[in-house]
């Protein structure tokens, strides 16, 4: 029979696992198959609702002359969704984009979309930085003020130049239209981590068992 200790000791390995599996599971799912992000749209303009946290960043959105397009939802699997609220300038045709981190931080970026069907982001926050002639230029000014990382974003889509409708569904297109084509390589780069932090659980959890199965079938 299996002694107190060995049974505490399985105990607080499960209670490890489930843990680590609620916090990486989604991400690990998200590096192998990025088409399983859903989504899709949530409140009109006139019903969205900016938390606290990010009320600063929507006042100096809207004094850059961006309007609310509405918000949406996305959702991994096995992981609650993140919601985003969506502006527009259609005259510079230029999307804003707030969301809260997991850390609950505020973050900001800027999108356009390109001729040929490209995007070039520009983000107040760490985000990998690719250029892909053509079709994808992304980059972060780190904490620089909302005016200044979009002055930037200006100068980045002047010479490539922007096209495109500035609406809540646009928006919701485009978002897709991102996550799977040159967002896949994006989202397997942020959410690797994931996938080698449940690998090293689920082998922690087939060590544990193994190790424990001759002790639980003592008599």
């Amino acid at each position: 029979m299996a002694s107190p200790i060995d049974l505490w000791v399985l105990l607080g390995a499960l209670i490890f696992v489930v843990w680590g599996l609620r916090r990486n599971l989604s991400r690990a799912v998200l590096f192998i198959a990025p088409g399983t992000l859903l989504v899709d749209s949530e409140d009109p303009p006139d019903r969205m609702q900016v938390p606290t946290e990010l009320a600063t960043l929507a006042r100096e959105l809207e004094r850059l002359g961006f309007s609310p397009i509405g918000s949406r939802r996305e959702k991994p699997l096995f992981a609650r969704a993140t919601t985003y609220y969506d502006y527009a300038n259609a005259p510079q045709r230029v999307f804003a984009t707030l969301f809260s981190s997991r850390s609950g931080r505020p973050h900001l970026y800027y999108l356009s979309t390109t001729p040929g069907g490209g995007f070039v982001i520009t983000a107040s926050y760490r985000r990998p930085s690719k250029e892909v002639p053509g079709v994808y230029l992304a980059g972060a000014l780190e904490g620089f003020p909302p005016e200044r990382i979009y002055r930037a974003h200006l100068r980045r889509i002047e010479q490539i130049g922007s096209v495109g409708e500035y609406t809540q569904q646009s928006r919701l297109e485009v978002a897709k239209a991102w996550a799977s084509g040159p967002g896949r390589s994006e989202i397997r780069q942020q959410n690797f981590q994931g996938l080698m932090w449940t690998a090293a659980i689920l082998v922690f959890l087939a060590v544990a068992l193994f190790g424990a199965a001759p002790y639980v079938g003592r008599r």
